[in-house]
């Protein structure tokens, strides 16, 4: 299935459809009694703002939009005052409002839209990867273990705390050696 998916920047043609994927995350989330995402955020106009600042990418099956996430290259404000530590001090990139359509959660979607912001970090020399999500999103927490992300610390928007984390990547370069015999 993961051979059928393509990763690609949202146009504004996908907005209404990344719209009804936020709205399934958002009451997934109240669902849980998650915090997240039930003061208004994410509204219709940071998916449109993603996407004219060419923020937003989707991952699709047969041309139809299954993942959503704001990727961004520029500093986070909020990630300036940490409770605690970054890793690095390196230029970084950072993943906001990621959701999974409904009918393609547990898969491993989540997963495979941060392994292609990786890729996306390996090909613009960026080193570092820094998220944060809110203390009662268990599956984001789940996916950045799996990811090998470290816990820094507490970083704030307004009055909210939010867990931070970040990941140094890693470049490999395929060195082949040649023998002569």
């Amino acid at each position: 299935m993961m051979e059928d998916i393509t990763f690609r920047k949202a146009e504004i043609t996908d907005t209404q459809r990344i719209w009804q994927i936020i709205l399934q995350a958002k009451e997934q989330m109240r669902l849980m009694n998650s915090l997240q995402w039930q003061d208004g955020y994410p509204a219709m106009e940071n998916i449109t703002g993603d996407i004219e600042n060419g923020y937003g990418y989707v991952l699709c099956r047969e041309n139809s939009v299954i993942a959503y996430g704001a990727i961004i290259f520029d500093d986070e404000p909020a990630y300036e005052n940490i409770n605690g530590n970054w890793m690095t001090n390196l230029p970084y990139v950072v993943v906001h409002r990621l959701a999974v359509a409904d009918e393609m959660k547990k898969r491993g979607i989540a997963t495979l839209f941060m392994r292609k912001v990786e890729d996306l970090c390996r090909q613009k020399g960026i080193h570092s990867f820094r998220v944060d999500t809110n203390f009662d999103n268990v599956y984001m927490q789940k996916i950045l273990a799996v990811l090998d992300f470290t816990y820094c610390g507490e970083i704030f928007y307004d009055k909210n705390s939010r867990r931070a984390y970040e990941k140094k990547i890693n470049f490999y370069v395929n060195l082949q050696t040649k023998i002569n015999t």
